[in-house]
């Protein structure tokens, strides 16, 4: 249990690259797998993250990218629907 939430702690510190590059909202910036996209890019010493991103890199690309190629995986969906040009409109609340 001790290990599972010192990795739960470590990806919390390292920082999200999937959330990152989703809420940048960058236009043109890659959609579909985008975090895991960041991740490697930083990993084989990218140099401008933020410009081709939207977005910093997390300090911590190789630990971030387990967690952020399983979060990409779950929004393919959305981010496919995203790049195609399907919007639709939804609103929360009771």
């Amino acid at each position: 249990m001790n290990k599972l939430l010192t990795m739960v702690l470590v990806l919390q510190l390292a920082g999200c690259a999937t959330a990152r590059t989703l809420d940048a909202a960058k236009p043109g910036a890659p959609v579909v797998y985008s975090g895991t996209r960041l991740d490697l890019y930083a990993m084989n010493g990218g140099c401008c993250a933020k410009d081709r991103f939207g977005a910093e890199a997390p300090s911590y690309p190789g630990v971030d990218l387990p967690a952020s190629a399983l979060l990409d995986t779950l929004l393919l969906p959305l981010s496919v629907l995203t790049v195609i040009g399907v919007s639709f409109q939804a609103t929360g609340g009771l």
